[in-house]
């Protein structure tokens, strides 16, 4: 303990007062964009289109290319997933997904909520733009092979994913379905 009574090592430098107000700031930036979702899928289109120029002019960093589409499918997977898988069979505290007619209605809760899903994405496509600055990391393979085993595996994976999808009846999107608004305020009464 120091003199004032304090820990001497909770004491923040400068640099790191500096780089928590940074910090603050891109999290209050980030906050206000959560509900602006079609603005936030479009921005992330953008990115993803510069770096697909980028690594489609310079020829190369195919292998930075085939780590994000790895990254990105795992990032899919989370995204069509149930929080509680029911062919794990375990009890949750939270709502399961009906699994016989007679089951009670409970909302599809995703393992990976839209705003993560959108955020890492984003994350990842920009850590590869920056990753294609540094020739380390353009290895030399070649790339049809690395597309063709890509493909496969989305293939696999996708038909696995839509199989468990039928089996306990879940949809994971929200379009097309049902919604149920509040009352209305310009009804008249009957008196």
């Amino acid at each position: 303990m120091d003199e004032s009574g304090g820990d001497s090592g909770s004491v923040a430098t400068p640099v790191q007062q500096r780089a928590h107000e940074a910090w603050r700031i891109y999290q209050h930036y980030l906050d206000k964009t959560t509900p602006h979702a079609n603005y936030r899928w479009i921005g992330t289109l953008v990115v993803a289109l510069i770096y697909c120029l980028r690594v489609y002019y310079i020829q190369g960093f195919y292998i930075i290319a085939y780590g994000l589409g790895i990254y990105l499918l795992n990032l899919l997977i989370g995204f069509l997933s149930p929080l509680v898988d029911p062919e794990a069979g375990g009890v949750s505290d939270g709502p399961t997904l009906p699994t016989r007619g007679s089951d009670e209605f409970k909302p599809f809760i995703r393992r990976l909520p839209e705003f993560k899903f959108w955020y890492s994405m984003t994350k990842a496509f920009c850590i590869a733009f920056l990753m294609t600055f540094f020739s380390v990391f353009d290895v030399p393979v070649f790339w049809p092979i690395l597309l063709c085993y890509w493909i496969v595996l989305f293939v696999l994976t996708m038909r696995r994913q839509i199989a468990h999808m039928i089996k306990y009846k879940y949809i994971p999107f929200s379009f097309g379905k049902q919604k149920y608004g509040g009352r209305s305020s310009s009804g008249s009464r009957a008196d």
